[in-house]
């Protein structure tokens, strides 16, 4: 007996042929054995996050050889290495990866001056710094908070910071607001929130930390809700033994936006969501758009919030241009952005970096 017609026609449907450019789905043979590099370059053929990912990795080289292009025509004109100036890099990210391991690979994009403006929260301004004070443990995310308050141990995730911690960083801390009121009053410093983070890597004086490399190279680190956090509570509580301190956002704001006015192409390196996301998404509004953007991050867009969107909204708010390829990659940023620094950054080391020095 035949199989009905109808089933036949709706199983053994017949396709359009596909153009011979498509890429053909093609995961990594491990029978060719281990090359960690193959392996990586493999995931644009292996299809869902791993070819964002592999997308992810070709939009941060482009940004990387648009900077190296113009430095060299600088270079050529003058016989000067003048700075990489063809594309500025924005690179955000939120607190919680400072306190993870990641905070190493930022300190590395740093050190070496392969970005040009940071945006982070409060939390990812204090934690660098309270980790040169004293270190993070590994915990677990199943640890019973009411057992853990009761010893005085904070949980972020599967980490652990004991509460003593902040008080190290109180201590520490206490004495640089006085200083930083006492040359507001006699000697009219103007305080903002990213003159306060550049004072605070110089006062941390540790390699380890990202601040201390944005200070030493004079990367800005703005974080207009600098109050969020432990340096908020810490501001509180000076306020009423030594009142005055004052920190100017509305300077902040026009410094941020004029990096980006001012650049000849920009690119957004974004890892989480929420404010800095869209501060610096915002900042790149006031030029038109950035030229290359790439998100990582686990949110979805159905909710309507900025920190789950897709790039294509940023598109439609003059965020990002419209001739842009931007890559939004679905991931914990805690694996992915390792991953993502030692495909690009990390591997264009020797033609950013002279003599071993960042360029």
């Amino acid at each position: 007996m035949a199989a009905p017609s109808v089933s036949r026609a709706a199983v053994l449907k017949k396709s359009d042929g596909l153009p011979e450019d498509v890429p053909r789905i093609r995961g990594y043979d491990f029978n060719q054995g281990l090359d960690h590099r193959a392996l990586l370059n493999s995931f644009l053929t292996t299809g869902f996050q791993a070819t964002n990912f592999a997308l992810a990795v070709q939009e941060i080289n482009k940004m990387i050889e648009r900077r190296l292009e113009e430095e060299d025509e600088q270079q050529d004109a003058s016989g000067l290495r003048q700075g990489c100036l063809g594309c500025t890099i924005f690179l955000g990210y939120t607190s919680n990866l400072i306190s993870s391991g990641v905070r190493e690979t930022i300190r590395y994009l740093v050190q070496h001056k392969m970005v040009d403006v940071i945006v982070t929260t409060a939390g990812g301004v204090e934690e660098d710094l309270i980790k040169c004070l004293a270190p993070t443990y590994l915990g677990d995310f199943s640890l019973p908070g009411k057992e853990l308050r009761q010893r005085g141990i904070n949980r972020i995730g599967n980490l652990l910071v004991p509460n003593e911690n902040y008080c190290k960083f109180e201590d520490w801390l206490m004495p640089i607001l006085d200083q930083m009121v006492l040359e507001q009053k006699t000697e009219g410093a103007k305080w903002t929130p990213s003159k306060m983070i550049h004072r605070l890597g110089k006062e941390i004086n540790n390699p380890d930390s990202v601040y201390y490399w944005a200070y030493k190279n004079d990367i800005p680190v703005f974080s207009p809700a600098l109050t969020d956090g432990s340096l908020g509570d810490m501001i509180y509580f000076h306020s009423y033994n030594n009142p005055g301190l004052v920190l100017d956002i509305v300077e902040d704001i026009r410094s941020l936006n004029c990096k980006a006015v001012f650049a000849k192409s920009t690119g957004m390196i974004i890892l989480g969501g929420g404010l800095i996301k869209h501060h610096i998404a915002n900042a790149n509004l006031m030029r038109n758009g950035a030229d290359f953007a790439v998100y990582v991050n686990t949110g979805q867009e159905f909710d309507g919030s900025d920190s789950g969107a897709r790039p294509d909204e940023a598109v439609s708010w003059g965020k990002i241009r419209i001739d842009a390829t931007p890559v939004k990659v679905y991931a914990d940023a805690s694996i992915i952005f390792p991953l993502l620094v030692a495909e690009t950054f990390a591997h264009h080391a020797s033609r950013l970096c002279v003599d071993g020095k960042s360029s």
